[in-house]
């Protein structure tokens, strides 16, 4: 048995000012291809990592053809959407004779005119492989289509956030494709969209969502019931397909899977306001955050979370650590690569002033002065410690790791949320010493961090993605709780 595999995979951001190229393309993962693929990501927290796995227990042959995943940032380029897509297509005319097809996409895909990336890249993948079947893995804020549904056998999102089953739900996918080749599944898939926005309160381990899983999980045990996911939406597009849904799949017997989508939409659209929490500034939760005693406090900035496309330069944050005075602070990442090159020139032990972050765009803030010490610099590269991303080699380009008094930056080149320490330890900064930590992320990095921390909370500083500049013009529909609306 042989299967054809590639990666396309992005998180669009519709809002953000950073742009999407050709290098965004290279730099993560270096551009792998063929066997390479298989090197990298075999063992490894990733869906393809569990493709690789699930060849290896049922003893079919995976055919590896590209990876293409940029970080989070802007709409792709129509023409270089359209090369990466053709690439991939090549690889699987390439590949001789084949029997299925597993692909590990997103989701939330944006490519200048043509709001549904997945809907577009399943359907030139139908068009070549006929009825071979096509499995796909999904992110879990995917913003779900019709023409998804229509185009792939089956569809399986993550079930974790944050995505620390990356691996397991690709190694699912692996089971059901031979189950479908093998066993005579004939998979029928049902969508169910939700005129929601899920707000950030989606942290699996935590209720509500915790209900929510187990809710679903309780779906996946019914008879004739194959799998089924649950969608929170990637927000920060405005597209006419942005918000939740549910999508179920069965063995050959459609009305049933459309039966269980619709139930649990419902009973997740009735709790749509339990999905919602207020976000306070960084100054109000240093207030509270004095108040409890509970340290390492983690405040996690959602608006400037490079992991949904942000610049990763905001100021707000660092501003307020600095003007609160504090002592064993320290803030992950900000993305400058002038400030950078200042601290490489300098070397390790020198003493710079510099203007750290808010270089991408006014809506970032404005820079900080710091007269800092420089106390360790990198080429930026390091192996994850995971969960997420377990085993990978990761890299922030030259990266830098500076003092002003009791407040320690990590300043870097590339856009990248930690998703736990091990790269901040490589320059000699260990967060679990740390009182306050400030990092650019929404939820990820609690898979590193939460095991540890004395507590965490979620912020909202002025950005790229700040509510009060997001504002929607496509949507098309009412979706809660962008207009009030009780659709």
């Amino acid at each position: 048995m042989r299967v054809v595999t590639g990666i396309i995979a992005h998180e669009t951001s519709t809002f953000t000012t950073v742009e999407t190229t050709r290098r965004n393309y290279q730099e993560r993962y270096g551009g792998l291809r063929g066997s390479e693929i298989l090197k990298a990501f075999r063992g490894a927290n990733k869906p393809t990592g569990g493709f690789i796995e699930g060849a290896e227990a049922h003893g079919f042959e995976l055919i590896p053809t590209i990876v293409a995943e940029p970080h989070p940032s802007g709409p792709t380029p129509r023409a270089l959407f359209d090369e990466i897509v053709e690439e991939m297509l090549e690889g699987f005319r390439g590949a001789g004779p084949i029997d299925g097809v597993l692909l590990e996409l997103h989701g939330a895909m944006v490519a200048e005119g043509i709001d549904d990336g997945e809907g577009y890249i399943l359907s030139a993948v139908r068009d070549l492989v006929g009825d071979l079947p096509i499995v796909g893995q999904l992110d879990i804020h995917s913003n779900m289509t019709p023409l998804m549904i229509e185009q792939a056998d089956v569809l399986i999102g993550r079930e974790s956030y944050p995505e620390v089953d990356m691996a397991p739900r690709g190694r699912e996918c692996a089971d059901v494709l031979v189950r479908i080749l093998k066993n005579g599944l004939r998979p029928t898939m049902a969508l169910h969209q939700i005129p929601m926005v899920w707000g950030m309160n989606q942290v699996t381990a935590h209720s509500p969502m915790k209900e929510a899983i187990d809710y679903l999980h309780e779906i996946e045990s019914r008879s004739g019931v194959v799998c089924g996911s649950i969608a929170t939406c990637f927000p920060l597009a405005d597209i006419p397909h942005m918000g939740a849904s549910v999508y179920i799949v069965t063995d050959d017997d459609r009305e049933m899977a459309q039966r269980y989508a619709d139930e649990l939409g419902a009973w997740l659209y009735d709790r749509r306001a339990d999905w919602h929490y207020p976000m306070p500034s960084t100054k109000e939760t240093l207030e509270r955050v004095r108040e409890e005693g509970l340290y390492p406090a983690v405040l996690a900035d959602r608006n400037d979370n490079t992991g949904g496309g942000s610049p990763g330069d905001s100021t707000a944050m660092l501003r307020t650590f600095i003007e609160a005075g504090l002592e064993d602070a320290c803030v992950m990442y900000i993305v400058d690569p002038e400030a950078v090159d200042r601290c490489m020139d300098a070397g390790v032990g020198a003493t710079v002033t510099l203007e750290i972050g808010g270089k991408s765009t006014p809506l970032q803030g404005d820079p900080v002065t710091m007269t800092a010490e420089v106390l360790a610099l990198s080429d930026g590269r390091f192996r994850y410690h995971g969960p997420m991303l377990a085993g990978l080699e990761g890299t922030m380009g030259p990266s830098a790791h500076i003092r002003q008094e009791g407040v320690h930056v990590i300043l870097v080149n590339e856009r990248e949320q930690p998703f736990d320490t091990a790269f901040s330890e490589s320059l000699g900064l260990d967060p679990k010493e740390m009182r306050y930590i400030g990092v650019k992320s929404s939820a990820h990095f609690r898979a590193g961090f939460e095991p540890w921390a004395g507590a965490i909370h979620v912020v909202t500083e002025p950005g790229v993605h700040d509510a009060a500049v997001v504002t929607y013009h496509r949507l098309g529909r009412k979706l809660y709780p962008l207009d009030g609306a009780q659709a």
